[in-house]
């Protein structure tokens, strides 16, 4: 059965996938949501509609939580399609060529299909729970790095940085001052992707939404990675703190972040 819902999690990855190109790099309608620089454009809701509509063709039952048109963000013992139709608005809307699609179904509070799709790179990342992690269908693994001072870090901000919550900017600059490389790449899905194909070693970032994490959750876990909370508890893609790594780093990241 997770396959099936798999192959209908990835071919509305595609379609999505297909949509955005179309607008990449175009002249298209840009908003701003609530919050400075939190952009919404025209192919965010093109790529959005077509995902839904693909899914409640198959399953008209599901519910959607999406990241334009809302949903139920409380836990069900049901069947919940989590749907990030364009992570990395800004960079899109800037045409910068990073951005992605991020799909995840959560069944009885668990996340048990994940996919996330790079369109530009047509790298699509997938995974299902208990059935391992793959991109472009070539199982992967997290890295092997076993040292934090040698490790390859990507991070992100929230809109509200100016607030320095969690002390968000400090414990940047802090890992910086320690001469170990950070990212910022701006799409937490392809972040969370990236570790578990060994491209980065960890990640963290606080006050993400479901639909940014939901799906590189499933993934970095089923590909030997651990995901928690900053302070080491086990994590809920409706938490507020993330950090994810290769599970050989990830006490001396946790020191970092609560320290």
């Amino acid at each position: 059965m997770l396959n099936e819902f798999l192959k209908c999690g990835i071919d509305a990855a595609l379609k999505s996938g297909e949509i955005l190109l179309e607008g990449f790099g175009k002249s298209f309608k840009i908003y701003n949501k609530i919050g400075k620089n939190n952009l919404v454009t025209e192919y965010d809701l093109k790529s959005e509609q077509i995902i839904i509509e693909h899914i409640k063709e198959q399953y008209p039952d599901h519910l959607i939580l999406a990241e334009e048109s809302g949903g139920e963000t409380k836990n069900y013992k049901n069947y919940k399609w989590i749907i990030d139709p364009l992570d990395g608005t800004v960079n899109f809307a800037h045409n910068l060529p990073i951005f992605s699609i991020s799909i995840a179904l959560e069944y009885n509070n668990e996340i048990v299909v994940g996919v996330i799709y790079n369109p530009i790179l047509k790298e699509l990342f997938y995974a299902t729970k208990g059935g391992g992690a793959f991109l472009n269908d070539i199982p992967i693994t997290v890295s092997n790095n076993d040292n934090y001072k040698n490790s390859f870090l990507v991070t992100g901000f929230p809109y509200n940085v100016d607030k320095n919550p969690y002390s968000c900017v400090d414990t940047f600059v802090k890992v910086v001052l320690e001469g170990i490389p950070i990212r910022r790449l701006g799409s937490a899905a392809l972040d969370l992707a990236y570790v578990a194909c060994g491209r980065f070693d960890g990640f963290w970032e606080i006050n993400l939404n479901p639909w940014d994490v939901a799906a590189g959750f499933l993934i970095v876990k089923e590909s030997g990675g651990r995901v928690t909370t900053y302070n080491n508890k086990e994590y809920s893609i409706y938490d507020e703190t993330i950090l994810a790594t290769n599970g050989k780093i990830h006490s001396q990241i946790v020191e970092i972040l609560i320290s």
